[in-house]
């Protein structure tokens, strides 16, 4: 059994900290509200996207061992079960995926820290897929 060393930075300060964090999805709304190619997810959001915005910045905080701000004002995630109600598939996984990387890019996360986060975004995104 291999034990984490206690002292060494988070996914979230690897990030840099809630501004970086708040840079980032915010760019990955951004995106999706104006790149065609994400038209698929957009189209499963609200008109707005502040309340979606709010909820993931708030739950990648604590997703990447920042402030558990999402379980704080909300409870358990329960990522699965508040997604079923929309159709989402492979391709709407995978342009979540591309607009994230895009978002991350943008933010100058390094290529080393992009590739960690994108596997397990990768199979929390899969998880997520409720058609085929």
């Amino acid at each position: 059994m291999q034990i984490e060393d206690p002292n060494a930075p988070t996914t979230f300060e690897l990030i840099g900290g809630a501004d970086k964090l708040r840079e980032m999805v915010d760019r990955f709304y951004d995106l999706m509200d104006l790149e065609p190619e994400f038209a698929g997810i957009r189209a499963l959001h609200p008109a707005s996207l502040d309340g979606s915005r709010e909820k993931t910045y708030m739950f990648l905080s604590g997703w990447t061992g920042g402030p558990n701000l999402y379980i704080e004002q909300h409870g358990h995630p329960r990522l699965r079960a508040r997604h079923l109600p929309f159709a989402i598939g492979v391709s709407e996984r995978d342009q979540w995926l591309r607009c994230m990387t895009w978002a991350m890019q943008d933010a100058g996360l390094s290529d080393e820290l992009m590739k960690r986060l994108l596997q397990a975004l990768y199979q929390t995104a899969d998880w997520m897929v409720n058609t085929r």
